[in-house]
């Protein structure tokens, strides 16, 4: 049995401004530890079986100067791989934003022999995105990717990914995570209304209300 309060709990979010090749940006950035020795996990992240499993179906020329795809959402272009330590790619959803957007996935052993997860994700958001849903646009996703991990690395497995994303459990932890990544744009300078607003506009984004005719 998976706690996702304790796991929502066990995720440091933070977030701030950064430049871009085409401009201004932003970046969210998340870091976790999992009990599981640090190869394990760079192969958990890195293996098209294993990534398949907790994630999504990941193909492309999987080397540096290669692009990956996962599918039906991004692609990009590897830009270091350093086993097990070190992986930066390109997240790109639309062609346009090639380069605009980048993910640095950093892992190194704790005081403990636990893996540290550090993920990094810089980008150019589209116009008014930022206002209207703060980090969290990204950040929620990137929670449920990283509690996807846990499933893995822990041998669980969760048959219909779009079906628990819709039970009351699933719920708790997005919106959860919607007001943790409302706090880290409080923490970086947003007002508490505009952190309010957003993190509104994301939780019904991520999780709309079930009830009929709302």
């Amino acid at each position: 049995m998976i706690d996702l309060v304790k796991e929502l709990n066990a995720v440091h979010r933070s977030t701030g401004p950064r430049t871009m090749p085409g401009g201004e940006g932003h970046t969210v950035k998340l870091r976790r530890s999992y009990d599981a020795a640090i190869e394990d996990v760079w192969d958990a992240i890195t293996t098209p079986a294993r990534v398949q499993r907790w994630f999504l179906p990941l193909t492309g020329d999987l080397r540096v100067g290669g692009h990956y795809q996962l599918k039906g959402n991004a692609g990009g272009k590897i830009l270091r791989c350093e086993p097990p330590r070190l992986l930066e790619v390109t997240w790109t959803i639309a062609p346009q934003d090639d380069g605009n957007s980048k993910v640095e996935v950093r892992l190194s052993v704790g005081e403990n022999d636990e893996t540290v997860l550090e993920l990094a994700h810089a980008a150019i958001p589209p116009p008014g995105m930022w206002p209207e849903y703060g980090p969290g646009a990204v950040g929620v996703g990137w929670d449920l990717t990283l509690l996807g991990l846990v499933y893995e690395l822990r041998s669980l497995f969760i048959e219909d990914k779009d079906a628990w994303g819709l039970t009351p459990e699933a719920r708790v932890f997005i919106t959860g995570s919607s007001v943790a990544w409302g706090a880290a744009s409080q923490a970086a300078g947003a007002s508490a209304a505009d952190a309010q607003k957003a993190v509104e506009n994301t939780t019904k984004f991520y999780a709309p209300d079930p009830t009929p005719g709302t």
